[in-house]
């Protein structure tokens, strides 16, 4: 794509984001609205736009190499990331849950479920690229130092004579055998050729028979192979198979894949020719018109000074840096007006105080009375911390098609420092020799293969709940997870999620999800688990130096995961015999302590694993994870595109043969895990070579599979019972039942009605539930 094309795309991201705003003014000043339904349907409106609206703005951010530009698109994501997160917490606290169907929206935008897909910015990793190299080679040198030291130790073991001598026989022995093994065999081929050769027969056949017979069979399988292929031709031709070269990327794809990287090495170029013209032509500004500035400047002070003494009498003092200094003397007001300015100054710092308590008493009348009509008179649209954000590149835009990115002063963290005699350096080896903090994988976002759920809202309307599905999963982890961390500006103003967890039976991809967290937004991962910590920094105040060990390094470094693997044993309900040397509940009395230290500023987020979270106290678990994600089994349909990814990473090729649809019916109950080990055991090398052969069936993955144990029914709804008792699920159960009392009335009502030999009138499909 040409510069052109990515500014008209550009013109046109503009003008829907312009439309969107008037809009969101809109819905602002509205009336407060009763209907939930159309409540609903308003957000999820606003938020698929602005997901498409995001998408656009990435992929311009991505490719356009002018530098002005690009900062006024980063300004412009900031707020719509950070919008869709609110209008995110809003659809939540409506329906009390954190996956929502909105098929009813998609089809009348005329969009796929693909398109609710939140895209992962590739500058979060990209624009510190050399940071974040830099940090993996240290890794690697200290993990490789602390691997040979831990060899060294294993390969200095001294061994008894009596166990040289047991080593000794063993392999001779097993040599002996398999020379035994080898003339036996040996033996045995030389007999059967023996064998063979007094049974053998002569051919009876005469030489035509034995022609006709080679035609014969030759013809079949050239027929059959003709018929094969036209077969298939009529298949692709009726669209209902893929051609052969369909997962290949183009001629033009790989051109476009081209151009788009050397873009990407253009904009590299223009950025150090646009910062070194920032100096230039300030210096140049300087030594050019400074000096005229300058006395410009001071001509105006004095003429400031004399207008003040011809005013008031006597020379003022020149202002102080806290009142404005300079400032004070070049704004568009009266010398008498400048001085009376600054003696209020005064005032107001005294009165300052006074009415500091008194504001927030009345603030807090205020949204208590807020409160109170929004229960009277219903729902109204939140205020918005990023529509000002939006707004102003909109109009940066508008009026002049650049901006200067502002920093950003770091805040003074309070508190003690325990180690404020050491470098950030030693602080960062000591984690890694410590194993605390460790590499994460390099896995990405995308590689938590899913679908969507299609019959979700097809349940939810027959009051069934349906489970989340892998594509839902992995909107939430860009949601709650990646968006705030790679982002300072959304961190600070969204909506604050400290801590979240991901509960889920074994092998669904929970530690997938961690390692693809650090992965996208380029976040170090500390290792806070029970099993991890057990034996290292002992006692009360061993463990305060780890906490804050990782949690200074961990601001400092940001962005930062801290993965707390096993997190129910934090929790546990009682700790089992076998468990209580390595003290799994260290981290509980600290766990609101370290919550409470996160602030806006902070991008660092606490993710919690655990396959058996029904063994924790569930108020304090509840407590210490804001966000619980539920990662359940997959589907049919997240099954099918798993197999079909998971053969193919794992060099196998598809083919009619092998009958995906009814490999992904049969092994209802797996996960991806168990899918992954049976390719491998499938897929060896040996296999490999013969797929042309003989190609893969379904039948060969199932043998490994039934050594594996399925995620069962009952353990399933373990899984949904457990999550009904958490906050959310609670709210959820609480608001079905209210809806289903208020039907009753309704129809009960009708009834009435109906006896009293009035007309009764039907209602749509779509229910209604009024806010009080």
């Amino acid at each position: 794509m040409s510069n052109r094309t990515y500014n008209k795309m550009w013109i046109e991201t503009h003008e829907a984001l312009h439309y969107l705003l008037k809009q969101e003014i809109t819905a602002h000043v509205a009336k407060p609205q009763t209907d939930r339904v159309m409540i609903f349907q308003m957000l999820t409106t606003f938020y698929i736009k602005y997901v498409q609206i995001f998408r656009n703005m990435e992929a311009l951010y991505d490719q356009i190499v002018h530098p002005q530009k690009r900062r006024v698109i980063h300004h412009v994501l900031d707020g719509i990331m950070g919008r869709i997160l609110e209008l995110k917490n809003e659809m939540v606290n409506l329906e009390f849950s954190e996956f929502h169907y909105c098929d009813d929206v998609l089809q009348d935008l005329k969009l796929t479920p693909e398109d609710l897909e939140i895209p992962v910015p590739r500058y979060f990793v990209k624009d510190k690229l050399k940071v974040l190299k830099i940090r993996e080679n240290i890794l690697v040198r200290i993990l490789s130092q602390s691997w040979a030291q831990v060899e060294q130790e294993r390969n200095i073991k001294l061994l008894t004579l009596e166990e040289a001598i047991q080593i000794i026989q063993i392999s001779e022995r097993a040599r002996q055998g398999r020379l035994r093994a080898k003339f036996m065999l040996e033996i045995r081929m030389e007999e059967e050729k023996e064998r063979l050769a007094k049974h053998r027969v002569a051919s009876t056949l005469a030489p035509v028979m034995a022609a006709t017979c080679i035609q014969k069979i030759w013809r079949g399988y050239a027929q059959r192979k003709i018929t094969k292929k036209e077969r298939a031709e009529e298949m692709i031709f009726l669209e209902m198979a893929p051609p052969p070269n369909f997962l290949k990327p183009s001629s033009a794809e790989l051109q476009a894949q081209k151009v788009a990287l050397q873009r990407n090495v253009v904009q590299e170029v223009h950025e150090v020719v646009y910062q070194e013209a920032l100096v230039t032509i300030k210096e140049q500004v300087r030594t050019v018109e400074g000096p005229d500035i300058q006395e410009t400047l001071q001509e105006q002070i004095r003429q400031w000074f004399i207008e003040c003494r011809n005013t008031t009498g006597k020379f003022p003092d020149y202002p102080d840096v806290e009142k404005g200094g300079s400032a004070a003397i070049f704004a568009s007001k009266t010398p008498q007006e400048v001085l009376q300015e600054l003696a209020a100054q005064e005032d107001r710092k005294k009165t300052k105080k006074e009415k500091k308590g008194k504001n927030e008493k009345k603030k807090k009348k205020k949204k208590g009375k807020a409160n109170m009509e929004e229960e009277e008179h219903g729902w109204k649209m939140a205020q918005s911390n990023f529509l000002s954000t939006m707004a102003e590149g909109q109009n940066t835009y508008e009026v002049l098609g650049f901006m200067q990115k502002k920093g950003k002063k770091g805040k003074k963290k309070k508190g003690k420092d325990l180690t404020v005699n050491r470098t950030i350096d030693s602080l960062y080896e000591e984690l890694i020799r410590e194993g605390l903090l460790i590499q994460p994988r390099n896995v990405r976002l995308s590689d938590f293969i899913g679908e969507y759920n299609y019959l979700g809202t097809t349940l939810r309307q027959t009051d069934i709940e349906p489970m989340p599905s892998l594509l839902d999963v992995r909107q939430l982890i860009a949601l709650y997870g990646i968006l705030p961390l790679g982002s300072q500006a959304v961190h600070e103003k969204a909506p604050l999620v400290k801590s979240l967890l991901l509960a889920g039976p074994s092998g669904v991809g929970k530690k997938m999800l961690v390692h693809a967290l650090c992965t996208e937004t380029g976040a170090n991962l500390f290792n806070l688990s029970p099993k991890n910590t057990a034996g290292k920094y002992p006692g009360k105040i061993g463990l305060q130096m780890m906490i804050h060990l990782v949690f200074k390094v961990a601001r400092l470094l940001q962005p930062s995961v801290v993965w707390i693997d096993n997190a129910e044993k934090i929790f546990y309900k009682k700790v089992p015999k076998m468990e209580k040397e390595l003290e799994p509940k260290r981290l509980k009395k600290s766990f609101p302590k370290i919550l409470k230290s996160i602030k806006a500023e902070d991008r660092v987020l606490i993710v919690g694993t655990t396959q058996r979270p029904f063994d924790a106290e569930l108020k304090s678990f509840c407590r210490g994870f804001q966000k619980i994600v539920l990662i359940p089994r997959p589907d049919y349909t997240s099954r099918f595109v798993l197999w079909r990814s998971i053969i193919q990473q794992n060099g196998g090729i598809l083919t009619s043969s092998l009958d995906l649809s009814s490999l992904a019916k049969a092994t209802d109950g797996y996960t991806q895990g168990h899918f992954s080990q049976a390719a491998k055991y499938v897929l060896t090398e040996q296999r490999i070579k013969q797929l042309h052969t003989k190609p893969l069936t379904a039948v060969e993955f199932i043998t490994p599979l039934t050594k594996q144990d399925p995620v069962y029914k009952e353990e399933e709804e373990s899984f949904k019972d457990w999550y009904a008792k958490t906050p959310l699920g609670k709210k959820r159960v609480k608001a079905a039942k209210e809806q289903e009392n208020e039907e009753g009335r309704e129809k009960r009502k009708k009834g009435n009605k109906g006896k009293n030999g009035k007309e009764v009138k039907k209602k749509g499909k779509k229910k209604t539930i009024t806010i009080f």
